[in-house]
């Protein structure tokens, strides 16, 4: 892992050094361009439309731990309007081995991947998007730690993401999302009081 690490760049903080990850080298802060919620840390690919967010949410102890990462997809669905028969689907769930991952103090880990259908800004247009989702379990902070990969895969010409679309090598991949689940660590336990 640490020749991935030094290969794709340095851990970057997040949160305010509170946490850090190793992140694509040409994600933009999105922070710079517009104001983002206290509780993520929000990534835009320059070249694409592709993004990655690191968020902070509520512990859900009622959900069981397999069933965690599907309760968060559903819940960005909902967010996404996505919720009619059609327009979401997971196409898997698996358990990310603590031992491949720098974030110890995590109950458990998963990794969903499925796709959405969505809009952006309240358009008509809808795009395909895989979403992958990385999910840290931390009971004893009651907090969860999201991660999530939006890389849509077919745009509505009719979408502003229409002109977004960069060269393909400069496309983010499912690698770069594992580097960063992989890669994620913990400073500072504050960040959760």
């Amino acid at each position: 892992m640490s020749d991935a690490a030094g290969r794709t760049g340095q851990p970057r903080p997040l949160f305010g050094g509170a946490l850090s990850a190793v992140l694509p080298h040409s994600a933009t802060d999105v922070s710079e361009l517009r104001e983002i919620p206290d509780n993520q840390e929000v990534f835009a690919n320059a070249h694409t439309d592709q993004s990655m967010i690191v968020e902070l949410v509520e512990y859900q102890k009622e959900v069981a731990d397999h069933e965690a990462a599907r309760y968060h997809f559903e819940d960005i669905a909902a967010s996404n309007k996505a919720l009619e028969q059609g327009t979401s689907e997971v196409s898997s769930v698996v358990a990310l081995q603590k031992q491949d991952l720098l974030l110890s103090e995590c109950s458990s880990a998963w990794m969903l991947t499925g796709t959405q259908r969505v809009s952006k800004f309240n358009e008509e247009a809808r795009n395909e998007v895989a979403l992958h989702l990385g999910l840290f379990r931390l009971p004893q902070f009651s907090t969860d730690i999201l991660v999530s990969f939006n890389d849509p895969q077919d745009i509505n010409p009719k979408s502003s993401s229409a002109s977004a679309m960069g060269p393909e090598e400069q496309l983010w991949t499912v690698q770069d999302f594992q580097l960063l689940l992989q890669t994620l660590r913990l400073h500072n336990p504050g960040l959760f009081v």
